[in-house]
């Protein structure tokens, strides 16, 4: 098995703080993985801040259904010149990212993951699994 890197919220700020973020009016994160890092990029960017919840995976990362799928109503109500940044913590297949930005076709959308695929990636050197702080059993910090 594949040995996970452990990353420090230290590490995680201070990568936060040097990357040029793109303005942004609104951060959407994904729920769960991506309730982290949108809260920290919202506040980083001083901006707006909802959660919406999807889900396509386990707690061990292996698919519940072929395509994620909404676990609550999410209907957007923006502006139609409002700029978002929708934030997951891992996007492999990018699926879920794709679902979530289906529904804001209306809307300024770019993406960002901490590792993975997407219009930003704060980790791209990044190629194994993560042991994030929020999910680590012993947090580092």
């Amino acid at each position: 098995m594949e040995q996970k890197v452990s990353i420090s919220f230290t590490t995680i700020s201070k990568a936060l703080r040097e990357f040029p973020l793109p303005a942004t009016d609104w951060v959407i994160g994904i729920g769960r993985g991506g309730v982290v890092p949108a809260s920290l990029l919202a506040h980083q960017l001083q901006c707006g801040l909802q959660i919406v919840e999807v889900n396509h995976r386990d707690d061990d990362n292996h698919p519940l259904r072929d395509l994620p799928v909404f676990l609550q109503d999410f209907t957007p109500d923006f502006d139609p010149q409002t700029r978002i940044l929708l934030v997951d913590d891992v996007s492999v297949t990018g699926k879920t990212l794709a679902v979530v930005r289906s529904r804001l076709k209306d809307f300024k959308v770019k993406t960002f993951v901490l590792k993975g695929q997407a219009d930003f990636v704060l980790f791209p050197a990044i190629r194994t699994c993560v042991n994030w702080p929020w999910k680590a059993p012993h947090y580092a910090f």
